[in-house]
């Protein structure tokens, strides 16, 4: 076991066989359809801001690269991805079949122990199911915009986790 609680990458396995690794390439096009999926469920009201494939072009070319990401794997398939760039949680999506497994829970919870200084992300305000989320795991909302400093012009919210 290394220091971020992971073994050669690898968190703990849950009960459920579902194993959290950092994302290498391969791995860009399977994170790209979760977030897709995700998206298309629980945000059907916001207007995306890129079409399929750029959004598959920048998982591949930019988060997988540029950023610290981990994906949930269930035998070959993503079924879950989380994004880091230094405190900020960028990104947190599950395959909508996933919700309510607990693997969201085993995200944060990796999330903080990478993290453990504090966190922070944005919402979309008209998110209710993961602002709920986030606050059940500490999260505080710290501030709310009407949109204009994000690609989809939806009004947000930024919230933050101090130990």
């Amino acid at each position: 076991m290394n220091g971020d609680g992971a073994v050669n990458g690898v968190d703990v396995v849950d009960g459920d066989g579902v194993e959290l690794r950092r994302a290498g390439g391969p791995d860009a096009a399977g994170m790209a359809d979760v977030w897709l999926r995700s998206f298309a469920a629980a945000l059907p009201t916001v207007r995306r801001a890129h079409g399929d494939d750029e959004v598959r072009e920048w998982f591949a070319e930019v988060v997988v690269v540029r950023h610290e990401a981990w994906v949930a794997v269930d035998g070959d398939a993503v079924v879950g991805l989380m994004v880091l760039d230094g405190a900020e949680l960028e990104q947190l999506y599950l395959d909508p079949a996933w919700r309510g497994r607990g693997l969201g829970d085993r995200f944060v919870e990796l999330a903080k122990r990478r993290g453990p200084q504090g966190l922070e992300l944005w919402t979309f305000q008209v998110n209710g199911p993961a602002r709920r989320f986030y606050e059940r795991h500490g999260f505080v909302a710290v501030e709310w915009t009407d949109g204009r400093g994000n690609e989809e012009r939806e009004p947000d919210v930024r919230y933050a986790w101090r130990p």
